[in-house]
């Protein structure tokens, strides 16, 4: 049984409510456990991760997170930014699925986070799950 850790980056509320509640579901379906920790925004996500990490409490990781176009530049940095930090984290050998939504409206943020609809949530989940399976034949 794996335990994972769910970094939230708690922005918009009602979408992460749906982000987190499709990575729970995807966790609970597969047997295992897990944690949850919210950081302010998607560019503190990375660090909670590796920080995390460190404790060697956790098997996985799930980041999730809600970034929305607006009329400046900082979408662009929050939305690269976290992802580089993830993947770095990723290439790293870290055990990591990325549902942070980049999104231009929040129509788009709800039909990706609905666990009826797209379910990224549940998807970051699945995808830190293969990883670490993945790791974990690749260890043999």
């Amino acid at each position: 049984m794996a335990h994972l850790l769910i970094v939230e980056a708690r922005f918009y509320d009602h979408l992460n409510d749906l982000l987190v509640q499709g990575a729970r579901a995807a966790i609970k379906a597969a047997g295992h456990t897990h944690e949850t920790l919210t950081v302010p925004g998607a560019l503190e996500v990375p660090a909670a991760i590796a920080l995390a990490d460190q404790s060697e409490r956790f098997d996985a990781y799930v980041a999730l997170g809600v970034v929305i176009r607006g009329e400046t530049y900082h979408f662009e940095i929050v939305a690269g930014e976290s992802a580089r930090g993830i993947m770095a984290l990723t290439i790293d050998g870290l055990a990591i699925g990325n549902g942070i939504l980049t999104v231009e409206n929040e129509a788009q943020a709800l039909t990706r986070a609905r666990p009826d609809e797209k379910d990224k949530g549940g998807e970051a989940a699945k995808a830190a799950l293969a990883l670490l399976d993945l790791r974990e034949r690749m260890a043999r």
